[in-house]
């Protein structure tokens, strides 16, 4: 009865000087839109209303919803207004460069401000740049090795760095120069590194994890260059590891698991089994890193995961 009673629908075009045009029931918010691009020789996104209903779909689901309103006596007037004020541009040049590496960047990582970026290359070096004038601060040499990742200090206090070879150094951003001595103790390289949160430490963080091809994590204290737990249950490489912040560390490896420690005992508290590989890597950067869910006894198998929203 509706389709007898409304075949087709007018909108206006008094804006363009032009006549009213006839617009199939079946015309979607995209032809809509082609169409008053069209008349108005414009490229812009539009948002498109009827008597106050926004057309989502298409014109006749909104037309349904009030056929009690509709006259087949009346043209229907259908309003558009643009969706946004400014338009956004593809960036299609590069607004700067900042050259120095010798090889290729492999990481990067920004301080907890903005205004520092650090970054790791294949000619085994990092580098510091002040973002606010991009130019290089410190150029800093230890490694033997592809630097292959970079991990700030929560408090940008420190900088700590992992190579091919296994070896960490960890560095001073303001001055650029190498704290301590080199933390070996890692037979394959290093995937991954993880600082215990501030406020799980009293506000020092003096703890860092890392996670290894050779299917160990460990954690050091940068201040006393010593090794203080090797957790080992892994049976393949480790890829990804994140410190949470009710003081629990997850690690993800090749052999689809993520393991949940305790970092004061080196106790493991969970295995999470039989995860497919993105999954392990994707559950690991979402749910441990903010701290919830997983550590909250939760998170046994895929499905707790994805009732988790992870």
């Amino acid at each position: 009865w509706y389709q007898r009673r409304v075949r087709e629908a007018v909108v206006s075009t008094q804006s363009t000087g032009g006549s009213p045009l006839e617009i199939p029931l079946d015309a979607t918010t995209n032809q809509l839109q082609v169409l008053v691009n069209a008349l108005l020789g414009a490229e812009e996104k539009y948002q498109f209303h009827v008597n106050d209903y926004e057309i989502t779909d298409c014109l006749r689901k909104t037309l349904v919803q009030q056929e009690n309103d509709i006259s087949t006596e009346n043209a229907i007037e259908i309003r558009y207004e643009p969706q946004a004020v400014f338009r956004v541009k593809a960036v299609t040049r590069c607004t700067s460069s900042m050259p120095g590496h010798g090889e290729a960047v492999i990481n990067l990582a920004f301080n907890n401000d903005g205004t520092q970026l650090a970054s790791g290359s294949g000619d085994a070096s990092v580098r510091f740049w002040d973002l606010t004038t991009e130019s290089p601060l410190h150029v800093c040499k230890a490694h033997k090795q592809w630097v292959l990742v970079i991990a700030w200090h929560p408090a940008s206090r420190y900088v700590a760095s992992a190579c091919k070879k296994g070896d960490i150094c960890i560095w001073d951003p303001k001055s650029g120069t190498h704290i301590g001595k080199i933390l070996s103790g890692h037979k394959k390289y290093i995937s991954s590194l993880a600082w215990q949160p501030l406020h799980c430490s009293k506000g020092n963080a003096t703890l860092l994890a890392s996670g290894s091809k050779d299917n160990t994590i460990k954690i050091w204290d940068v201040i006393r260059g010593l090794c203080t737990l090797t957790l080992s249950s892994h049976t393949q490489g480790v890829t990804s590891i994140r410190w949470s912040g009710d003081d629990l560390i997850y690690s993800a490896s090749q052999d689809r698991t993520i393991k949940v420690w305790r970092p004061s005992d080196g106790v493991m508290c969970r295995t999470l089994q039989d995860l497919p590989d993105m999954q392990t890597r994707c559950t690991l950067l979402i749910g441990a890193h903010v701290g919830q869910g997983l550590s909250a006894g939760q998170g046994q198998s895929p499905e707790d995961l994805a009732s988790l929203g992870v």
